[in-house]
């Protein structure tokens, strides 16, 4: 079959016409067909196809987060200080089996700048090109209760930073997860379920998603979740807020440890490259907890290092450090009958003391930040289609000094869409 795509396009909107071109003439083919190609779409659950010999299936979805941001100058000073206009996320996601229904893969893609884990003023040499890849991983399940995993993808860190950003209750996630969550990597996945304790575990590079290079260090996580009052609805666990009005009380407390050996990167899996390498630990605890429409999601989070700070063998003067100390966040929401949700929450990050009051290092000077937020959403179909605003002060405190250092109002207006 020709499409004859208009040669000007660019490589990636090819590829995406052309699928979308797939699933249009594969519209007229039934189970009888010369091709054996049946088109699918569910809600919420994007469109896709299935070969009626069970060889291959492939599911496609979409999402966008468009957003309108403004920053106060101080919080006695309503005047902007900036605005944020822009796509936040625009991603692309491919999921289905391969030759067996056992054997699956996901591919999650990024394409707007914010969404790229690249900045300009980014000095890694273990990542430094706008990183369009965000998942790429391969599954096995010998079983319904275990699945293996090999590639790229989310390790088994904090919920909320497992918890996809497109099932968000905030506009984003909370600045204690921006300072602590180790995000991505590539390596080995395990993840096995019972009806009252989920285990889940990783073995991976260290460096993060898209790495380049890598050393003789290895990262390696373990989580353990405990659900004393079995399973929530479907996964209800792992999307914020109470959409599915869980018709008992659930609860799931969970626990995080990662050590990252040899560590390349200031976050370990994020950050700029450190002058030297170093060995971090990484430990959380959430609790989360759903019932008839209320929700209430708590996470303790904690970075350490030895000597956290790396000089410039050739500048004396410049250092980059790693960010150690933690962070405590907590939400709640309730969602009505008509699918409006308020939430509020508070989250505060705080440093180590090597961080602010190093006598050796007397210009590094870290604040302890706290942020409270209100949030307001519409759900119109579900996470896939939902308008939300909020209202943020955030707060930073000189602690050597133990004093303000500032404070500022913000306000946001999002929308999401997605198939």
């Amino acid at each position: 079959m020709k499409t004859n795509l208009p040669p000007q396009l660019p490589g990636r909107l090819k590829f995406f016409a052309a699928f979308l071109l797939m699933l249009t003439f594969s519209q007229g083919f039934t189970q009888d067909s010369k091709l054996g190609i049946q088109v699918y779409a569910r809600k919420g659950r994007g469109v896709g196809l299935v070969t009626t010999d069970s060889l291959f299936s492939l599911n496609f979805q979409f999402r966008m987060q468009n957003r309108a941001l403004y920053v106060s100058k101080e919080d006695t000073d309503l005047a902007p200080e900036a605005f944020e206009f822009r796509v936040r996320r625009l991603r692309m996601k491919f999921t289905g089996f391969v030759y067996n229904p056992k054997l699956t893969y996901y591919i999650q893609l990024s394409f707007s700048r914010g969404d790229m884990d690249w900045r300009n003023f980014d000095n890694s040499k273990v990542n430094n090109s706008p990183n369009v890849v965000r998942d790429a991983v391969i599954y096995y399940n010998p079983n319904p209760r275990l699945r293996l995993g090999f590639g790229q993808t989310k390790l088994p860190g904090n919920r909320q930073r497992v918890v996809s950003s497109g099932d968000q209750q905030f506009y984003d996630r909370s600045i204690v997860n921006a300072r602590f969550n180790i995000d991505r990597d590539f390596g080995f996945f395990a993840h096995y379920t019972t009806k009252y304790v989920i285990l889940r575990g990783a073995l991976s590079s260290g460096e993060g998603r898209n790495a380049d290079l890598s050393n003789s260090g290895l990262a390696t996580t373990g989580r353990i979740e405990f659900l004393p009052f079995g399973p929530f609805t479907g996964e209800n666990d792992y999307v914020e807020g109470d959409l599915a009005r869980e018709k008992t009380w659930k609860v799931s407390l969970a626990t995080t440890y990662s050590h990252n050996e040899k560590a390349l990167r200031q976050a370990g899996q994020l950050g700029n490259d450190l002058y030297e390498n170093r060995s971090m630990d990484a430990f959380e605890v959430d609790l989360l907890t759903k019932y008839r429409g209320w929700a209430w999601y708590s996470e303790f989070m904690n970075r350490s290092a030895e000597n956290p700070i790396t000089i410039n063998p050739d500048n004396s003067s410049q250092f980059r450090a790693i960010y150690t100390g933690y962070g405590l966040m907590s939400q709640m929401s309730y969602l009505f009958k008509n699918n409006v949700e308020i939430a509020g929450r508070y989250a505060t990050t705080k440093p180590s003391s090597e961080l602010y009051d190093n006598p050796s290092v007397p210009t590094l000077l870290e604040n302890q930040i706290e942020n409270y937020e209100l949030g307001v959403t519409k759900y119109f179909m579900g996470h896939r289609l939902k308008v939300q605003g909020g209202v943020m002060y955030t707060e930073l405190t000189d602690i050597k000094l133990n004093s303000r250092a500032d404070a500022y109002w913000s306000a946001v207006f999002q929308v999401e869409l997605g198939i």
